[in-house]
């Protein structure tokens, strides 16, 4: 077992003499003297700066939506302030008071924090390893942060919540019909049963049946972004393949944007356990992997704005050569870049079912996170699939729920890894259906899935089975179709690569294609890793060549 004091010590350590001397030497600024009582930053304030004090004290707190404030902690001399947030110079989920007696404190604005992580070895694995599991605490206690008022269950609110766990966000969930503080809100705004849910950001703001993009917005999330910037790399996609080369990239100098219309993590970080990624013998979730290489990137200095659509790229034929590339955005924004990732990966694939649309959000999920496991707690489910993504999915359902059906097409050791068959052939609760396929279900929109019609394909025997969650893996489409016809595709519409004898560009000169994507990749977290490092490579021959051509 862990052991919860040491832990506390790498959230909040101190810095020792020769430390302190390191970390001074990267400040942004002249030391500042607090007075008792005066605020040293704000919760909800952009662009904070990380304080290491010197002499005195800074009391930190915490708040969320409904003004509940609480103590985290208090920084002493040797003690850097802030979370991952500053890294980025988002709005802090935090705020600084100076103690009794006063303070002195080094400010390091995020460009300088950053420049300390990479500076310095030693003091930066410190630091950042006390930023991550300030952010983690938060979250585990779901307080600092954003508060949903709704009815646990109804698909906006599963929404919202999936957004912001995703998004490493705390977050709490007050049931409008029964949570005390929940029902008083919902009175006090007098918002009608339509407009549920709620979301209360830590500033105060209160939404109504929000979008995430909305949702992100009140947190500062999404940044401001300059239309006038010209990137070395614009990556589209925040899944294995686009963190990773938005790592590479970043650490090799390379000014670096992502974009992602969802959350960072891809498919993958909906995945509740990968076991056999190599470096992780107990196993880790998509959520926490994807969460590392996003603090990674932002380490780094990579740019990272999400939600937010890339709606195409510019493909236009008569640009002037060596004029960067644009990916046009909702509003006529634009991002401009020397050079494209398209790391977008997949959609889910849906089945031919009758009225599924009906009931997605509503009973039928693409993916399994601790959400949904909630949500199905001791029920009947059935899910479809035999891919390594289902028997995780199954893995991680079947302890949680009365009984699971897996439903295959083929047998299991056809599609799916070993450990994975013996794994779900020692799970009493688990019945494997090969040769089914579900063909209706039945249930209304509004009160969720309720059944579903299991067909035996050698006889066409249908069965119904009550149920009110069903679990979709049957694989994906690429998500290229913002592309709009600018690459060239297979038949199946993955991007075609190998162009200028470049295995990752494609036909258009300076877009590359990695991940699920691409047209002939395997499809494996590791493999779309192994691509989002290899591309870079291949980016600094194109950006070389560039200069090159410029200079002449």
């Amino acid at each position: 077992m862990s052991d919860p004091g040491a832990r506390d010590h790498q959230m909040f350590p101190v810095l020792t003499g020769d430390q302190l001397q390191t970390a001074k030497r990267f400040a942004s600024g002249p030391a500042r003297v607090f007075a008792a009582g005066e605020q040293v930053y704000a919760i909800g304030e952009q662009g904070v700066a990380a304080w290491l004090v010197l002499e005195g004290t800074i009391d930190v707190v915490r708040r969320d939506g409904l003004s509940h404030e609480a103590p985290i902690t208090t920084h002493g001399p040797g003690q850097l302030t802030g979370e991952v947030n500053q890294l980025a110079g988002r709005p802090t989920i935090a705020g600084g008071t100076a103690g009794p007696a006063g303070c002195t404190a080094l400010p390091f604005d995020p460009a300088h924090l950053r420049a300390l992580m990479v500076g310095s070895a030693d003091v930066g694995e410190i630091v950042m390893r006390a930023l991550i599991l300030r952010r983690v605490g938060l979250i585990e206690q779901g307080s600092g942060g954003t508060v949903i008022v709704g009815l646990p269950d109804s698909p906006d609110v599963v929404r919202l919540q999936g957004f912001l766990t995703r998004s490493g966000y705390p977050n709490i969930v007050l049931d409008a019909a029964s949570d005390d503080e929940g029902r008083a809100l919902v009175e006090r705004t007098g918002v009608a049963s339509s407009d549920l849910p709620l979301v209360v950001c830590p500033n105060g703001t209160v939404l109504k049946r929000p979008s995430d993009i909305e949702v992100a917005a009140c947190l500062g999330i999404t940044p401001e972004l300059d239309p006038d910037t010209i990137y070395d790399v614009a990556i589209v996609g925040a899944g294995p393949a686009g963190l990773a080369a938005a790592v590479y990239a970043a650490s090799e100098g390379l000014s670096v944007i992502v974009l992602d219309e969802r959350a960072i993590g891809g498919q993958a970080g909906a995945s509740a356990r990968i076991e056999n990624y190599l470096g992780f013998p107990t196993g880790i979730s998509g959520q926490a992997l994807a969460g590392r290489a996003f603090n990674q990137a932002l380490k780094f200095g990579a740019e990272i704005a999400i939600p937010l659509t890339v709606e195409h790229l510019d493909c236009d034929e008569d640009r002037p050569a060596g004029d960067p590339l644009a990916l046009e955005l909702p509003g006529d924004r634009r991002v401009q870049s020397r050079t494209v990732i398209v790391a977008s990966g997949a959609r889910y694939r849906r089945p031919d079912i009758p009225d599924l649309a009906e009931f997605e959000g509503a009973g039928v999920s693409y993916w399994a996170s601790p959400i949904e496991a909630r949500l199905c707690e001791g029920e009947e489910v059935a899910l479809v699939g035999g891919g390594n993504s289902a028997g995780q999915a199954v893995v991680f359902l079947a302890p949680r729920v009365k009984h699971l059906h897996l439903i295959a097409r083929r047998p299991l050791a056809a599609t799916m890894s070993k450990y994975l068959i013996d794994r779900i052939a020692a799970l009493p609760n688990v019945t494997i259906r090969v040769g089914t396929e579900i063909v209706g279900l039945e249930g209304e929109r509004a009160t969720g899935l309720t059944a579903a019609i299991f067909r035996q394909r050698s006889d066409g025997v249908e069965t119904r089975c009550a149920m009110r969650h069903l679990f979709l893996f049957i694989g994906a489409d690429p998500n290229a179709g913002w592309l709009k016809g600018c690459v060239d595709t297979d038949e199946k519409g993955f991007i075609v690569t190998g162009a200028a004898a470049l295995p990752l560009q494609t036909s258009r000169a300076g877009v590359f294609a990695i991940g699920d994507v691409r047209a002939g990749s395997t499809k494996r977290v590791a493999a779309a890793v192994g691509e989002g490092a290899a591309v870079v490579a291949q980016i600094h021959t194109v950006l070389a060549d560039m200069a090159e051509r410029h200079a002449e």
